[in-house]
């Protein structure tokens, strides 16, 4: 049996948020690991803002009946999944534009 995470490691986990495309490839290896820094801190945040409006929108509806938290909630939850969504995608993107400008 093959098992399907038996060659992967961290490096594929993260692979999104490692700055080695296109403009960021002749970096050192400090300053990608300070890109690589920022870019999973604003991962967490987003994540954080997301489950935020999560709670947000939990407490809203259930225990306070209050629509506007609720509502507040939900526009937190895709502010923050799309955060995370967006970074991690950045290598996707870069690698695009920096290839259609060389």
């Amino acid at each position: 049996m093959l098992m399907a995470a038996d060659k992967g490691d961290i490096n594929t986990i993260i692979g999104g948020i490692a700055p080695d495309w296109g403009p960021f490839g002749a970096l050192g290896t400090e300053a990608k690991t300070m890109i690589q820094v920022v870019m999973a801190v604003a991962i967490l945040l987003c994540l954080a803002i997301a489950i935020w409006g999560a709670a947000k929108q939990r407490v809203g509806a259930t225990a306070l009946r209050d629509t506007f938290s609720a509502e507040q909630g939900k526009g937190l939850i895709v502010a923050g999944l799309t955060g995370v969504f967006i970074i991690g995608s950045l290598g996707t993107v870069f690698t695009i534009v920096y290839g259609m400008a060389v």
